[in-house]
């Protein structure tokens, strides 16, 4: 192995290696979450198929009992994947069927599967396996997204503010996709290129990671300086006051300037005063408003689309109403309407 493949090959175990820690590292820390275990159970499954397809690419004379449990972890990263996107953007409780029935059903599959034919008797049957276990992986990669969606949407347009585990759980979602596609694609490229993605995908994700904890560390931006209880309940009572008369929330344009601007504060001031005493963002305090106003508009129009009600409450599109309503009142605003009519 000459200097350069042993240099390619440094890099794409050193991602194998550091992604068998973090699931580790994850599984057996605190706090111990169904998030974290979900995330570790990820990490393992990402970490087991790359560690295949490294040894596999440097020494094709390996064990065939170590290539099958590199293709039967692959086969898990799709489920494992859906299901942590499911217990950060919605809840695992919601789903029809149980997530850890979901979970033990892919894996008793996968155990069976392996154990009825082994991959050193039947290579040619699990080359067929390969392409399916792709396809399926893409599919739960799929599911995954449209129930990201909502959110990335209503990130983007301003509406509402990702939290410090759905930012990390799309930088999750797009690494995997990511994976995925270099595997998927790897005929017309190189099969090692999956492998080095991982690698590359793992550390840029954490250096994000810290990136982002330094930044929220060092901010610390009201430190020394609260607002006096007087000045904060007459800014309480004016705002509440202008949001009832003026209803500034059906804006869909409106922003925290422009309303600082009509209480006559300033922009930090105002900025402070929502985060350190009423214990919310911006976005949180607009979609308040508007979640309740949208709430009487299903009970009291009860045939006004639901494009309109959005409309009429300052969204600007259906899905980002749909979003912000069922994060609040965990239900949709169809099943509201349906209850209270």
């Amino acid at each position: 192995m000459n200097f350069s493949s042993q240099l390619l090959f440094f890099f794409s175990a050193l991602g194998a290696f550091n992604g068998l820690l973090l699931s580790a590292y994850l599984f057996f820390s605190n706090p111990s979450t169904t998030q974290r275990r979900l995330l570790s159970l990820l990490m393992l499954a990402l970490s087991l198929r790359v560690s295949k397809s490294v040894w596999f690419y440097f020494d094709a004379s390996i064990g065939k009992h170590f290539l099958q449990i590199g293709l039967s972890a692959c086969f898990l990263i799709g489920p494992i994947l859906y299901l942590y996107v499911v217990s950060n953007v919605h809840r695992l409780s919601d789903l029809r069927l149980k997530w850890t029935w979901h979970l033990a059903g892919v894996i008793s599959l996968t155990v069976i599967v392996g154990i009825l034919f082994p991959y050193k008797s039947n290579t040619e049957l699990w080359g067929g396996f390969y392409q399916f276990i792709n396809w399926t992986w893409g599919g739960y990669i799929v599911l995954a997204g449209l129930l990201m969606f909502p959110k990335v949407v209503v990130w983007l347009e301003g509406s509402n503010e990702l939290n410090k585990d759905e930012l990390l759980c799309a930088n999750i979602y797009i690494g995997t996709t990511l994976i995925w596609l270099a595997y998927f694609t790897a005929t017309y490229t190189s099969y090692i290129v999956g492998a080095l993605s991982f690698s590359f995908i793992l550390y840029i994700s954490i250096l994000i990671r810290l990136f982002s904890e330094k930044k929220n560390n060092s901010k610390q931006p009201y430190a020394n300086k609260k607002i006096e209880d007087s000045v904060a309940n007459e800014l309480y009572q004016s705002l509440d006051k202008i949001m009832s008369e003026q209803k500034l929330y059906k804006q869909a344009n409106i922003t925290l300037p422009l309303l600082a601007k009509r209480l006559r504060v300033s922009t930090p001031v105002l900025s402070q005063f929502l985060n350190d005493n009423l214990k919310m963002s911006f976005s949180n305090y607009l979609n308040e408003w508007r979640i309740q106003e949208a709430k009487r508009l299903l009970v009291q129009s009860p045939n006004m689309t639901m494009d309109l009600v959005a409309e009429a409450c300052g969204y600007n599109s259906q899905s980002t109403f749909y979003s912000a309503f069922k994060k609040m009142e965990n239900i949709t605003p169809a099943k509201y309407r349906n209850q209270k009519t």
